[in-house]
């Protein structure tokens, strides 16, 4: 039967053991075995690896010790003063209601006042225009200078007043200014009295007028 079969190869398998271990205790060959598992367990246990050195923990340097810091007090600035409060005007009193006056009544019309007329107005000056011996057309010769006051170096400025009448001719001479020559002079008394003119005029109005017309003797 299995089960049978089995627990006799147990017990077989024991007996063998068993005398197979008295048979060795008897040869010796057990303590050999036993001499030499022993010292190899020893030497393994004595070859082991030193361990490392744990070395302690460096000790920590003290923490510096925190001293307060103490700060000053900043001095806080007063504040500003305020400004005074302005005085309160007193009210000005309001003016008295004043009654309207009452209205005059309108005067009784009066007859118009008569306006003097108004002065006339001052006439426009008169237009004036001298007489002239300058014209072109009148071709007046030059004066003769007299030969003696050439040799003697006698010159000078004479200014003749003219009265030159309406036809433009001269009806008197006089003179007004001398050279200090009398032959001067007289030489243009003369010219001046054969000249021919532009009558002089009064508001367009050919009129008889003084004239002065200035003579020049110059020794060339």
């Amino acid at each position: 039967m299995p089960g049978l079969n089995r627990n006799f190869v147990i017990a077989s398998s024991v007996v063998v053991f068993h005398v197979v271990a008295l048979w060795a205790l008897q040869n010796g060959l057990l303590r050999r075995a036993v001499e030499m598992v022993v010292p190899v367990a020893l030497l393994s246990e004595f070859i082991e690896p030193p361990r490392p050195k744990v070395e302690p923990p460096a000790p920590k340097p003290p923490e510096p010790v925190k001293q307060p810091v103490v700060r000053r007090a900043v001095p806080t600035p007063a504040p500003p003063p305020l400004p005074a409060a302005a005085p309160t005007p007193d009210p000005i009193p309001l003016a008295p209601e004043v009654a309207p006056a009452p209205i005059a009544p309108l005067p009784p019309k009066t007859a118009p006042v008569a306006v003097a007329p108004a002065p006339p107005a001052p006439p426009a000056p008169v237009r004036v225009e001298l007489p002239s011996s300058d014209a072109d057309y009148l071709q007046n010769p030059k004066p003769a200078y007299p030969a003696i006051s050439k040799r003697l170096g006698e010159q000078g400025k004479v200014v003749v007043r003219v009265l030159i009448g309406t036809d433009g001719t001269a009806q008197k001479a006089e003179i007004q200014q001398s050279s200090g020559f009398d032959r001067l002079d007289q030489a243009a008394r003369t010219t001046v009295l054969k000249w021919r003119y532009v009558p002089g005029k009064r508001g367009g109005v050919a009129q008889a007028m003084w004239f002065n017309v200035p003579i020049h003797f110059v020794l060339e």
